[in-house]
């Protein structure tokens, strides 16, 4: 049973003063404090925040203001690593112990833990479950348990992993010690069951806001997805970015595809070696790469502020992993975007993977969460209202700040060109797919198309004055609308349901909506908000870089691109200018501060 002593109610220091003195931050954000509080005071915690919304706050500081050890739970060595580099780099005495770690390296960790030299220890679930491992812990003061990824403990979660199941263990064992549950993506059924799995005693339960309003939403209809995505790389001027896809083969011929086009690109998925996912991690946190193309296997943990853009080149299997996912731009709270490529005919794809789980309620949970997915992308109002209100936080009111909201979608009369479309498919035998009609439609000159004589039907050509993309659009749309149906028996062949004869008769008007042949991006500068002067954030920047790689860090861990700017805005020339910087504490004050000051003060006499 618990042999640890309760935490300690003895303040070392007040939050606040952490959080300036150690952290550079003069405020909270909002409901950081009641949760540090209720940890202080020994209550048990769910905190419910968004990527980048500040949930590690919520479990440091309370370890930096109680005596004792905090132990922080994560399935990721990436997360333990770069929190812990940068707990480092702040003055924080904090460890990580994982496989990554030889076993001389972790005997040291333990060595230090039991001197009272570490402050935060992050383990994996695995770890801290290990009978050796527990029994270390009952000789400690233990003053905290952080888990983070709290969903993973629960079956309605979109990431259960069976480690996490067999963590309430921690409260039978450790029953006087806090307990504080965090995720970033939990409906209200994952929410209840990870109070329930944990065992914790009336927790303290903050929600806090699910909204990104610095991620703007775009789902493109995917034409010709790698022009596209070229397209879209050239306008962002060497900007860091994550492009995801489903499947291994896909990530390696795209990442090969963008490094032939001359970016500065690289693969990462589980089908690598551990060095070769290590070296590409690495250098996109050292912004040595600009461009990572990845399955889902990427991005968790890693704290890289300057993200300016996630793109989906494939449509994902859930709200909670494309919120995730989104959510890996943009930490730094800058202007950012998120765009996924839809095609319709992927969800039929998608659904049939559902069909290899073995377990039913599984089943029809992954399948009710995709369905979700499904409408998100077809929907035709504003991406965050669906997106707030799938996370049940109501929103009445359109962002601004979506595809939808910026560019309304556009009804017209779609009769004629209905018309044209589903005469072609019946005329064609119905015994073909989008790309052959769409060729038929335009009148293309193939082997194909002559070797069937299609070349002398009436309809061949009829729609000539259009592009291909726009016949993909309609010919999509009359699917949706139920007036052609797909056999994937026959090759996803089209062909003409019921509902069609009235609009090939002229019985009906038929609503269809106007082809978004190609999606608007305008570059914007992403640090608008701050009137900072650009040439110097650019020496600053630099600066960072070199200094960054003399430390052997990301330079986020230096100062993020935010912090630069506002430097670059207010040009501190004195330690105490410096300080009222946001993000510049006392331990980074002292060990950057007279190379950035310097910096500063030369820009300003010769400028």
């Amino acid at each position: 049973m618990n042999t640890s002593t309760p935490p300690s109610s003895t303040l070392v220091r007040k939050p606040e003063t952490v959080l300036k003195q150690v952290f550079g931050y003069s405020e909270f954000r909002d409901g950081q404090k009641a949760v540090i509080d209720a940890a202080i005071n020994g209550q048990d915690s769910l905190v419910l925040l968004p990527t980048g919304g500040g949930k590690s706050v919520c479990y440091q500081i309370p370890a930096l203001v109680l005596e004792g050890v905090t132990i922080v739970i994560s399935p990721l060595i990436s997360l333990m690593q770069d929190q812990v580099t940068q707990l480092q780099a702040l003055g924080v005495k904090a460890a990580y112990v994982n496989n990554s770690l030889a076993r001389e390296e972790q005997q040291l960790v333990y060595q230090q833990l039991h001197q009272g030299q570490i402050k935060l220890l992050y383990v994996a679930p695995e770890k801290v479950l290990q009978r050796e491992f527990l029994e270390r812990l009952s000789h400690l003061n233990v003053g905290l348990f952080a888990i983070d990824e709290a969903h993973c403990v629960s079956h309605w979660g979109h990431d259960f992993r069976p480690h996490y199941f067999r963590l309430n263990e921690l409260k039978q064992r450790f029953a006087h010690v806090p307990m504080m549950a965090l995720t970033a993506t939990a409906d209200k059924a994952t929410r209840f069951d990870i109070v329930e799995q944990l065992k914790l005693q009336q927790p303290y339960i903050h929600t806090g806001s699910f909204d990104r309003p610095n991620i703007r939403y775009t789902i493109e209809e995917k034409f010709k997805p790698m022009v596209q995505l070229l397209r879209y790389l050239k306008e962002q001027k060497s900007q860091s970015g994550i492009i995801y896809c489903t499947s291994r083969k896909r990530v390696d011929d795209i990442a090969e595809k963008l490094a032939d086009a001359g970016l500065n690109a690289a693969a990462y998925h589980a089908g690598m070696s551990n060095e070769q996912r290590q070296f590409v991690q690495t250098g996109f946190a050292r912004d040595d790469i600009q461009i990572v193309v990845a399955t889902v296997a990427f991005g968790m943990g890693i704290n890289k502020p300057n993200v300016r853009f996630v793109l989906h080149y494939d449509i994902p299997k859930s709200i909670e992993s494309y919120y995730q996912e989104t959510g890996r731009a943009g930490r730094d709270g800058l202007a950012t975007e998120a765009i996924m490529y839809f095609d319709p005919a992927d969800i039929g794809r998608v659904r049939r993977f559902f069909e290899d789980i073995d377990d039913e309620q599984r089943r029809r949970v992954e399948e009710q969460r995709f369905n979700a997915m499904a409408s998100f992308a077809e929907a035709q109002t504003c991406r965050r209202q669906i997106l707030l209100n799938y996370f049940s936080e109501y929103q009445r009111e359109p962002c601004g700040n979506c595809d939808i909201c910026l560019n309304p979608p556009k009804s017209f009369d779609g009769t004629l060109v209905a018309q044209q479309a589903l005469s072609c498919v019946y005329r064609a035998g119905q015994r073909f797919g989008l790309g052959y009609i769409v060729e038929l439609l335009r009148g293309a000159n193939t082997s194909r198309i002559r070797d069937n004589n299609h070349h002398e039907l009436s309809t061949y050509g009829i729609g000539k004055d259009k592009s291909s993309e726009f016949w993909l659009s309609i010919l999509r749309q009359l699917i949706h609308q139920g007036l052609l149906s797909q056999d994937i028996t026959q090759g996803a062949s089209l062909r003409l349901t019921e509902a069609a004869r009235v609009i090939l008769k002229g019985e009906y008007a038929l609503q269809l909506a106007e082809p978004r042949l190609q999606a608007k991006h305008v570059y914007q500068d992403k640090l608008a908000q701050f009137n900072y002067d650009k040439k110097l954030f650019a020496r600053l920047r630099a600066l960072r870089k070199e200094l960054a790689d003399a430390d052997d860090v990301p330079p986020y861990v230096v100062f993020n691109d935010k912090t630069l700017a506002e430097m670059a805005q207010l040009m501190p020339t004195n330690d105490s200018e410096f300080l009222k910087v946001s993000g510049v504490g006392f331990t980074k004050l002292n060990k950057y501060g007279g190379e950035f000051l310097t910096a500063i003060r030369h820009y300003l006499a010769t400028n």
